[in-house]
């Protein structure tokens, strides 16, 4: 019984992460890339102070559930559910260090910006947050799907 709650709460706090990038696949890409600087910049910075907030809570139970697990599967480390949420777990790991050493410099960068005061290169920055938001949406769906299939068929 404990198991299933923790496979309940890993699956809802993970939902909220693969969301976001879900999200930035129907819409959220496409709209940034279109937007002027200006408008851009105050996304960005509405953005980053409420993901900061609130986002890390999802982060720390998303992390805290996924290693608990983990580890409680291990006791059986050939079955599906430990494999996939082993996968999930790492996923998660690649997703915080993408944020830390990728995005999160480059918000605190553009949060420095004003509207009248904002460099030439400003695109290049959105293309680089970008850019790495990507690779983060390819491992969280990656990491999603792969605590989904175990959970449902391990």
């Amino acid at each position: 019984m404990e198991i299933n709650i923790v496979i309940f709460i890993n699956l809802l706090a993970y939902s909220f992460i693969v969301s976001q990038s879900f999200s930035y696949i129907i819409a959220l890409r496409n709209v940034q890339q279109s937007m002027d600087a200006v408008t851009y910049i105050e996304l960005r910075k509405l953005l980053d102070k409420n993901f900061r907030r609130k986002y890390s809570v999802v982060v720390y139970i998303s992390l805290a559930s996924s290693t608990l697990l983990t580890v409680l599967c291990s006791i059986e480390p050939t079955c599906l559910l430990f494999i996939s949420s082993a996968i999930a777990w790492i996923a998660l790991i690649i997703d915080t260090l993408l944020t830390l050493k990728g995005n999160m410099p480059i918000n605190n960068i553009i949060n420095t910006w004003s509207n009248d005061n904002y460099p030439a290169d400003w695109k290049l920055y959105r293309k680089k947050w970008l850019s790495i938001f990507g690779k983060r949406q390819v491992v969280n769906i990656i990491g999603f799907l792969s605590l989904l299939l175990g959970t449902v068929f391990g």
